[in-house]
């Protein structure tokens, strides 16, 4: 049976246990102490469009009430625009390069076997380690890091719970690219979220402390969501995106033919073919009622760590492997430099704040890990190339003012708070190939590459000079 929505009346409760916690100043804190719990929440394929980010169709308001006592990073980026090559990068604290973390299908055992994952370190500094749905993308990757077996709903991916559906798939087909689920559908996720709440409940009574990770599919295709979740939205105000052609003067090699989207059979498979525009409405529907039933699921663990009696000693960290397509630039998925595909949501609540903050600085999801080390008493170990963001100390402001360095494929691309700048080279013999420049002060989103542009000709060489030192760092 499907887990109660959280109710206003618990979500206000909630938010009233949270502003309870006492804290000194929003920094200038004393480091945590070592037994902190640390809950780590992972969402694919989530980019910021929550409501605490800004948008004007998202209805979150779970992640709404954990943002305001928490730090919200407004500028995050992932490493590499794929479940599999980001989530390695983000456990190990590595950035990709040449060698490592270049697919879907990346592990962290496989292309950085000799450095130990987040999780493993805390295991070996005394912590009890569980991974519960999507953590690192293929399950058994680095699973001597966990103090149990990791666990995973036993679920296609696709996880259609409509009869129709669940026959299509049987009958050998690929299904549809959403599902408008019956309320009384099981999804894989709820099916998360209840071995994570029965984990708090026995964690709660340990003397250990503990690193649980909790990593839910949705908003993931197919876009498979309870119908009351739907409900909450309308096509009509969701709309269309924006800009649905590709920049000006952009390269080839910043567009792609949304393979990952055509394997539905109510996507045309022809890559000459666009998605309809009554489609495209579904499919952005679809997304926003997936992020929906997340930030629901996502209530429903904070209100056990309350309940539980956690939440003073726990920190907890909500981020998205990566950005999503939604039409933008005429693209859907990821597996693009754009920064709809790179930028994601980012929130770490320290166990004693009550006070939220918005954070403007870059960061990386590649700060995850020292961060944490950090905010829970640890030394890191020395293979971090991440930047800690000493969030309780009186450095934290300066702390993250810096170059953030994202790459997919022969795509590299080097982020500030005013411009994105990309160049792609030849993957074989590393040749220049191509190169994307754009002002986010004057086009954020992305529609003019003046790469070419004389007016911006020294900044151009000037972070073409700092992305070559960027890939040279992220090389050892």
């Amino acid at each position: 049976m499907r887990i109660a929505l959280v109710t206003s009346t618990s979500l206000a409760l909630l938010c009233i246990s949270w502003a309870a916690v006492e804290i000194k100043t929003q920094t200038g804190v004393e480091p945590l102490d070592k037994r902190t719990n640390v809950l780590f929440v992972a969402i694919d394929d989530l980019r910021p469009e929550l409501g605490c980010y800004g948008s004007p169709i998202a209805h979150t308001p779970n992640f709404d009430a954990f943002a305001e006592s928490a730090f919200v990073f407004d500028r995050a980026v992932c490493a590499v625009p794929v479940c599999g090559a980001s989530r390695a990068s983000v456990m190990t604290g590595l950035r990709p390069n040449v060698e490592r973390f270049r697919t879907f299908s990346s592990r962290a055992d496989e292309d950085a076997p000799n450095v130990p994952t987040m999780a493993a370190w805390l295991k070996s500094n005394g912590y009890i380690t569980i991974s519960n749905g999507k953590i690192l993308h293929k399950n058994q990757d680095s699973k001597e890091a966990w103090s149990e077996q990791p666990w995973r709903p036993q679920r296609n991916f696709r996880d259609y719970q409509n009869p129709e559906n669940v026959a299509a798939v049987n009958a050998g087909g690929h299904g549809p690219a959403t599902e408008r689920g019956l309320s009384s559908a099981i999804y894989g996720d709820d099916l998360t979220l209840e071995k994570s709440l029965a984990d708090l409940e026995r964690l709660s009574g340990s003397d250990q402390p503990f690193f649980l990770g909790v990593g839910f599919f949705k908003p993931h295709l197919p876009f498979c969501a309870p119908e009351e979740f739907w409900n909450l939205h309308d096509e009509d105000s969701i709309g269309l995106a924006k800009n649905r052609f590709a920049p000006q003067h952009a390269p080839e090699q910043a567009m792609h033919d949304y393979g990952e989207l055509r394997a539905y059979e109510d996507i045309p498979d022809d890559t000459e073919l666009d998605v309809p525009d009554s489609m495209q409405l579904v499919l952005r529907h679809g997304y926003m009622a997936c992020v929906s039933y997340v930030d629901d699921l996502f209530g429903q663990l904070m209100k056990k760590l309350v309940d539980s009696g956690l939440a003073d000693n726990t920190l907890v960290v909500v981020w998205g492997d990566h950005g999503w397509q939604l039409g933008e630039h005429n693209l859907w998925a990821k597996h693009c430099n754009f920064q709809t595909s790179l930028k994601v949501p980012l929130m770490i609540r320290l166990p004693n704040q009550s006070q939220g903050s918005h954070v403007s600085s870059m960061v990386e999801l590649t700060d995850l890990y020292p961060t944490i080390c950090s905010v829970i008493g640890l030394a890191q170990p020395p293979h971090v190339q991440g930047t800690d963001l000493k969030l309780v100390t009186s450095e934290f402001e300066t702390a993250h003012e810096r170059l953030t360095f994202s790459k997919f494929h022969g795509g590299e691309t080097l982020t500030t708070k005013r411009f994105s700048y990309t160049e792609y080279r030849h993957k074989v013999s590393d040749k220049f190939l191509a190169s994307m420049l754009f002002d986010l002060a004057v086009d954020p989103n992305e529609n003019d590459n003046v790469t070419d542009s004389s007016t911006y000709a020294s900044i151009k060489a000037d972070l073409s000079f700092q992305l070559d030192s960027l890939r040279i760092l992220s090389r050892k």
